[in-house]
């Protein structure tokens, strides 16, 4: 099978929310939530106007296209714009401010390898930085230009967006880097196929950008980063062609993979890669099991993860995060299991894991677990889970854009025995930090994503509203205390968001001591000129 192509015609990309102009949330829209917020802090909120980006001050090009780069690299001031921010709230505030103090100055869309080559060739020739950018869905500043930068060209590849073979056999496919998730799935369908692989930035990012950020899925246990998914891996770099022979495992030496794989864009662009595939599910089953506390829900998570069932969704929500998004009483904790398979009817694998939830103090009713027949019918679309679902799925980045409510999230992974202290700490120090900077009316929130044999990784959500023109600066408090306790407590500074230029500083003190000096070798040779993505994951 070769060359199936998707090019959908999606529009002009926001530049103030993830995903396409259609994705953008309504005045309306954005006023009610603007209501919404008012009446919970007790403040008087106003909807700030979308700027339009004809009246954006930006700065002019500093650099010039060269004659044989024109057809596929240009400067048109909204293309810039569109380009100068990822998906971070803090980046997005600016963007309606109108604060563009950064912009690309050219951004080239080549359509296959031998463009992506001529202008990273271009770039290099002249010391521009060479942002690569796939959905530009980034939380922490991964596609930003760095001040220092004398010239800046965002390589966008969204063009290059085909699958160009499967191989039924091995249940494997050769596909571009710029496709979208949509795209990728579409591609696949007709044949029977999936990735499988939902990060919820799903509907507005790109194989290429998984791959270099180590993208986590939506799926909790067995396959979860696209680490598990990457069969062989094709990136151009400043030095030249780095491409892994296709292996289904290998004990040669240290994985040329690897060194691919979370690089976000520092040691090449990424350009295809061979990715092991499977057969769309068709059995399913689902369950919705409720808690009476937070530790006996974390406890039963442990041991059922510890069975090694491994349901395609083990996804853990505390109180809050239950009462919040499933619906739930504000008091009771709630496990989502999901299980799915193409093959195999998934009854029997369900009742055992509500067996094992029950024996942990888990309450579901047997007419509450749901098992479809092999038909490929929906499961999980009612009641708490299929709550939780709708308001996982719905996310919209833009929607409290610019109204001053400061809310992120920080995600982390850390081992079983180190898990109740550390759960207690974070939420004694962040909480305590939350309260001194937005007040009494914060909240702080925790849900596991993904579940492991020797540990969980639990998502850390917080909000409150901020003081009026110092989101920033209150944002930066409130993530330099949670940085420092999931450092300090042995736990990584981030299980799937990457590490941009937000948790540098994080990762540096999580690595071995040697581990930059040797990357930074790998650097020089790969990208001598540091051209590529300055400031990530190494100095500028």
């Amino acid at each position: 099978m070769d060359n199936q192509q998707v090019k959908p015609d999606r529009g002009r990309r926001s530049f103030w929310t993830w995903g396409w102009q259609s994705d953008e949330p309504t005045l309306g829209q954005r006023q009610e939530m603007a209501k919404h917020l008012s009446k919970r802090f007790g403040r008087k909120i106003s909807v700030p106007a979308v700027p339009d980006i004809e009246d954006l001050e930006l700065r002019a090009p500093r650099i010039s296209v060269p004659d044989s780069l024109r057809n596929i690299v240009t400067t048109d001031k909204a293309e810039r714009v569109i380009h100068t921010y990822g998906g971070h709230f803090l980046e997005l505030n600016r963007a309606l401010r109108g604060d563009f103090a950064e912009p690309p100055d050219a951004v080239a869309y080549p359509q296959d390898e031998n463009q992506v080559e001529a202008v990273l060739d271009w770039c290099d020739g002249k010391g521009y930085a060479v942002i690569p950018y796939g959905g530009g869905t980034t939380v922490v500043n991964g596609v930003s230009v760095p001040p220092s930068a004398r010239g800046a060209v965002t390589i966008d590849m969204e063009r290059l967006n085909q699958v160009l073979e499967i191989d039924e056999t091995s249940r494997a496919a050769r596909i571009q880097a710029g496709i979208f998730g949509p795209d990728l799935e579409d591609a696949l369908r007709p044949k029977g196929y999936t990735l499988r692989h939902f990060p919820q930035s799903f509907p507005w990012s790109t194989l290429g950008g998984w791959i270099v950020t180590r993208s986590g899925g939506h799926y909790a246990t067995n396959h979860t980063h696209i680490d598990d998914f990457v069969e062989s891996v094709r990136m151009i770099t400043p030095a030249g062609w780095w491409e892994s022979r296709r292996l289904p495992g290998s004990g040669a030496g240290p994985s040329p993979d690897r060194m691919v794989i979370g690089s976000e864009g520092t040691l090449g662009i990424l350009t295809e890669a061979w990715m092991r595939i499977q057969k769309r599910p068709v059995f399913r089953a689902t369950a919705g099991v409720v808690f009476p506390t937070w530790e006996k829900a974390y406890t039963a998570t442990r041991h059922l993860v510890q069975a090694k069932l491994w349901p395609a969704n083990l996804r853990l929500l505390d109180p809050e995060e239950a009462g919040r998004a499933a619906g739930l009483n504000g008091k009771q904790a709630l496990l989502i299991i999901g299980f799915e398979s193409s093959d195999v009817p998934q009854g029997e694998f369900i009742k055992l894991a509500v067996d094992i939830a029950r024996a942990n103090g888990g309450q579901v009713d047997d007419d509450e677990v749901r098992v479809s027949d092999g038909a490929g019918q929906a499961t999980g679309r009612e009641g708490a889970v299929g709550n939780w679902r709708n308001s996982f799925i719905g996310v919209n980045a833009g929607l409290t854009n610019g109204l001053g409510l400061i809310g992120d999230t920080f995600e982390t992974a850390i081992t079983w025995d180190k898990w109740p202290e550390f759960d207690a700490e974070v939420r004694d120090k962040v909480g305590r930090v939350l309260k001194e900077v937005v007040g009494e009316a914060y909240t702080l929130s925790c849900r596991f994503t993904h579940v492991y044999t020797d540990g969980p990784a639990p998502y850390y959500t917080f909000s409150g509203m901020g003081a009026p023109g110092g989101e920033a600066e209150q944002w930066q408090t409130i993530k330099d205390a949670a940085s420092e306790v999931l450092i300090s407590a042995g736990a990584t500074i981030t299980h799937h968001h990457s590490v941009g230029r937000m948790h540098a500083k994080g990762w540096s003190r999580q690595t071995p001591r040697l581990y930059g000096s040797v990357l930074r070798a790998a650097k020089k040779i790969l990208d001598p000129n540091s051209i590529l993505n300055p400031g990530v994951l190494f100095e500028p």
